[in-house]
């Protein structure tokens, strides 16, 4: 028997591989533009006549000028085309890459990174939220992880590249390369990548005059959002140097760092694969093991650092249990939100993340400044254990919301 047009089977929306890939390559340079200095702090250092702790404030400034504009300018935004914003804002970050390239000092980069940030929170407002409207709401962990699968190649391919390219050839052909590739990307974009019609977008259109209801899920995604906050602070707190610890405490050559990056990118990779295959129907149960496992991973590192073999087995580890903690964040909070506050709750979402990216840079700065690099690992791990407390209450509130449905 032949299947009618109107059976079920000739209805299932085929999946959208082509846009979300093409998603997934911008989310790829968006992600290696933010956290390139990191790979790059002593090249830059060196040139620009700055401290590595003032060069890792770069990432600060970045997260920061995000947190403080993402919010209000999508709220001013949220009539515009969805499609030619995330075109618009990677022209943006490439223009701001190339001024960084060609930065005389460490002011002139300061302004180029903030220019950079402004596109920067503009496209995570969107982008988290694009993918949802994209598909039906049992394939948004699958989705997320595809599209968040860009930024773990930011951190398998992009920041270890572009740190071997800068060792070799100068930080600024990093940059460099890297606006060009942007500019590329928002072809990709406005080629591949099909437009979205949103909730918002109709209730624009909505009377006024008929007062709308208070969205019901609106605590649990700020739980969610706070949770990405405080993960976000403890992770780059000590990341962001993670190039002196491997230098310093572990003593890999230079050389060598690219390598590690490499290598902890594809643990990460692995994270993402887990996290959208086997841990994405079930976010909360895998949200409480990525951070155990992240936990216990960094503590080995900072026990056995000295100790070539079982620090590299630690530092795989981290990587593999940290890159699955985004897309479960992400999805989570997908599937908390209604699709109304979708877009609003990824504006909160990337603001609090930036909170965290920023302030967690901030903080680990700070620390490094004061002699206490061996202490960054045990913030992360206080931090973490905040977290999984904070990911139990959102389970519980998630129950209730369930009976009062």
């Amino acid at each position: 028997m032949t299947a009618s047009s109107t059976s079920p089977l000739a209805t299932v929306p085929k999946f959208p591989w082509v846009g979300l890939l093409a998603l997934a390559a911008a989310v790829f340079l968006s992600v290696t533009s933010e956290m390139i200095p990191t790979g790059l702090l002593p090249d830059m250092s060196a040139s620009l006549g700055v401290s590595e702790a003032q060069v890792g404030l770069l990432v600060t400034v970045f997260a920061f000028t995000v947190v403080v504009t993402s919010t209000p300018l999508t709220a001013l935004t949220r009539r515009w085309p969805r499609h030619g914003m995330i075109v618009g804002v990677l022209v943006v970050l490439g223009l701001s890459n190339l001024l960084t390239a060609f930065s005389p000092d460490y002011i002139w980069v300061v302004a180029s990174r903030i220019i950079g940030g402004v596109a920067h929170g503009m496209f995570w407002s969107i982008v988290g939220a694009y993918a949802g409207h994209l598909v039906p709401k049992e394939q948004i962990g699958r989705a997320v992880s595809i599209t968040l699968g860009g930024g773990t190649l930011a951190f398998v391919f992009g920041v270890p590249l572009g740190t071997f390219a800068g060792h070799l050839f100068g930080w600024r052909l990093s940059f460099g390369i890297l606006a060009g590739l942007m500019f590329v990307g928002a072809l990709l974009v406005w080629r591949f990548l099909p437009a979205v019609e949103r909730d918002e977008a109709a209730a624009g259109r909505r009377d006024r005059s008929i007062p709308r209801p208070k969205d019901r899920t609106i605590p649990t995604v700020i739980m969610v959002c706070l949770i990405a906050a405080v993960t976000m602070i403890g992770h780059y707190s000590f990341y962001t140097f993670v190039v002196p610890f491997l230098t310093g405490p572990m003593g890999i050559a230079p050389g060598d760092v690219g390598g590690l990056l490499f290598i902890y990118g594809i643990a990460g990779a692995i994270g993402l694969v887990l996290a959208g295959s086997v841990l994405g129907p079930r976010p909360q149960f895998g949200l409480l093991l990525a951070l155990v496992v992240t936990g216990v991973a960094v503590a080995g590192l900072a026990a056995f650092a000295g100790q070539p073999v079982l620090a590299l087995i630690a530092f795989v580890i981290w990587g593999l249990a940290f890159g699955a903690l985004p897309p479960l964040l992400q999805t989570r909070l997908l599937h908390t939100s209604s699709p109304a506050f979708r877009d609003t709750a990824s504006a909160l979402y990337t603001t609090s993340f930036n909170i965290g990216i920023g302030g967690g840079a901030l903080l680990g700065s700070l620390i490094f400044d004061a002699g206490g690099l061996m202490l960054l690992p045990i913030v992360y791990i206080v931090l973490l254990a905040v977290s999984l407390v904070l990911v139990l209450v959102v389970g519980r509130m998630s129950v209730r919301a369930a009976r009062a449905a």
